[in-house]
């Protein structure tokens, strides 16, 4: 395999604690990092980068590792412009408008739906992502939430089956009945595509014992939890999730002390979503509460075309920096290993050796930029699989 030099680095995020004991980022100053295959294999000043056969200057760039966005919802059709018109001049948002989704979901065919995912994730990986996570659950039926997932497959590794998004429309008056569909022969078809299982636990949507049963079932079949928790309101979502010893409890919005420290004191992840508070006006979370009693925080979009529209992690850590209590360093890292954490990877979210080598470069000396000059398109070269691909 060849191997390539990417020298003068002005600053280099690794996400290796080890070379630095007063940052979790790693930084090394005046870098370089040698790819060999689709994986780093060194690091370090750049007059000490070993021979290779290929070499890019940076030019004074700071370079991070890619991004992992690790809570994503691209498998969807239609538009939802209008419920966003009315919600900016007043209407609050609620579980139920995922309905209209479904509807044109359901309508689509399985080329438009695929058209869909790989349009957001080039729009993505333009933006720095190099991994991402996402769902079914616009479709709630057993052949539409099989082909989701089937579809997404195509697409990613981290494939997470969300038949229990709502409740389907088709089963309004029978709640129990869908939890039995979710729970049987719709995992059943839906458990070969996936890796993860998932339930929006919240008023509108399931209740605990409903998101306990379906969590199980999931992990029954062999897939990892991970659960739509506290967002809209408490509820016990979060606690569910760490019981479970769930990836990540994602949303995270309204906590007590007793859901902070329990995230602090498990292994679940705190993923924080803040494009769909900016997108709803809603309550921002409380990073800097999480992350004081010690939890694991990630950063992602959540992008879907209800709540969250948005495919870009550095708007995402623009708004952590801003409206959520994370310093830039903190931000950055939750954008990048914490995403890894919540998806249980220790191949991606740093630049080390053996690590897959994902990587961004940006029109920038420092990766504060990132948050000191929100929506500036600083990306200015990415390496996914160790190709560079922008």
């Amino acid at each position: 395999m060849t191997t390539t030099a990417i020298t003068n680095i002005a600053s280099l995020v690794t996400n290796d604690p080890s070379l630095r004991a007063d940052s979790p980022l790693g930084l090394i100053q005046d870098a370089a990092v040698v790819i060999e295959g689709d994986r780093v294999v060194w690091t370090g000043e750049s007059s000490k980068a070993p021979a290779t056969d290929n070499a890019v200057d940076a030019g004074g760039r700071a370079a991070i590792p890619g991004f992992v966005d690790s809570h994503s919802h691209l498998l969807f059709a239609g538009d939802r412009t209008e419920e966003f018109n009315a919600r900016m001049s007043g209407r609050p948002y609620s579980a139920g408008g995922i309905r209209t989704t479904v509807a044109a979901t359901r309508a689509a065919t399985d080329d438009e739906l695929s058209a869909n995912v790989a349009r957001y994730l080039a729009e993505a990986l333009r933006q720095g992502t190099t991994t991402f996570e996402t769902k079914s659950g616009y479709g709630l039926t057993v052949e539409d939430e099989a082909r989701a997932l089937r579809i997404a497959a195509r697409h990613t590794e981290e494939v997470t089956y969300l038949g229990a998004h709502i409740v389907s429309p088709d089963y309004a008056d029978d709640p129990a009945g869908y939890v039995g569909l979710v729970t049987g022969a719709m995992l059943d078809a839906c458990a070969p595509y996936a890796r993860w299982v998932d339930v929006f636990c919240e008023k509108g949507a399931f209740d605990g014992d409903q998101a306990r049963a379906i969590l199980t079932a999931g992990m029954a079949k062999g897939l990892h939890p991970r659960v739509h928790a506290n967002q809209l309101s408490y509820g016990p979502g979060v606690q569910l999730a760490v019981e479970l010893d769930a990836a990540s409890a994602d949303h995270c919005t309204h906590l007590t002390d007793g859901d902070v420290d329990a995230l602090a004191q498990g292994n679940t992840v705190a993923t924080l979503l803040p494009g769909a508070e900016f997108s709803t006006r809603a309550t921002w979370p409380d990073a800097r509460r999480i992350l004081d009693a010690g939890a694991t925080v990630a950063l992602s979009t959540d992008c879907n075309p209800g709540s969250s529209f948005t495919s870009s992690m550095p708007f995402c850590i623009a708004l952590a920096v801003r409206d959520m209590g994370m310093t830039p360093d903190e931000a950055l890292w939750s954008a990048t290993a914490g995403g890894a954490a919540a998806l249980r990877r220790t191949d991606i979210g740093r630049i080390a050796p053996g690590a897959r080598a994902d990587l961004v470069l940006l029109d920038a000396p420092s990766h504060v930029h990132l948050a000191y000059r929100p929506g500036v398109p600083l990306v200015h070269a990415v390496w996914q699989h160790g190709r560079r691909v922008v």
